[in-house]
């Protein structure tokens, strides 16, 4: 199982999608960022991708021990739980994107305690995602939350830049495809339960 989980292209197919998806709150209020304060330096960009990149790993972590704790009570139901959450999250998403109902207490002179609300309310949605991580290995599960936090802290890296040159156009369409994104990945793995049984 642990060999081939981990040499499964899907495996890593599936976490890169839920990456992005995940990411995109995150790459909306870094956008934001940077139209706030267009002179921004390279070290404070680092620093909030950094930042955004460790908590949407942090945060799926302590979901898949929470869930792990409870896996022999949940087991057959991590299918329904991953296509609720995520098609939760994802609908969720694409309201606010429609909505228009983008992060609004941004300062234009971002403070490292602004950054770390940032990173915290924009990942408060991966906690809920690691629980749908619960059948995985301790590895499997470190090993998807690298991959999250990498493909966010990238993401994050270039919508600072991104927010700097366009403003917030592509604001609520990075929201509403991310949300598109964990919808459809809830189903692939709510379907792909039923067709491996």
């Amino acid at each position: 199982m642990f060999q081939t989980a981990l040499l499964n292209f899907s495996f890593y197919l599936q976490t890169m999608l839920l990456g992005i998806g995940l990411a995109m709150d995150a790459c909306a209020v870094s956008m934001t960022n940077g139209l706030k304060e267009p002179h921004m330096k390279f070290g404070k960009i680092f620093l909030i991708a950094l930042l955004f990149g460790l908590f949407q790993g942090i945060m799926p972590l302590i979901g898949y021990f929470v869930g792990n704790a409870f896996i022999q009570y949940i087991k057959s139901y991590i299918p329904w739980i991953a296509l609720i959450i995520l098609s939760f999250l994802g609908i969720k998403m694409i309201v606010e994107g429609i909505k228009n109902k983008q992060s609004e207490a941004i300062d234009k002179d971002i403070s490292l305690n602004v950054l770390f609300i940032q990173s915290i309310a924009t990942s408060i949605d991966a906690l809920g995602v690691g629980l749908t991580f619960s059948n995985y290995l301790l590895i499997e599960a470190v090993i998807a939350v690298i991959i999250i936090s990498v493909i966010t802290f990238g993401i994050c890296l270039g919508s600072v830049y991104i927010g700097k040159i366009f403003g917030n156009k592509l604001e609520n369409k990075a929201i509403i495809i991310g949300g598109i994104i964990l919808i459809l990945i809830g189903l692939e793995i709510f379907i792909n339960s039923f067709i491996l049984q």
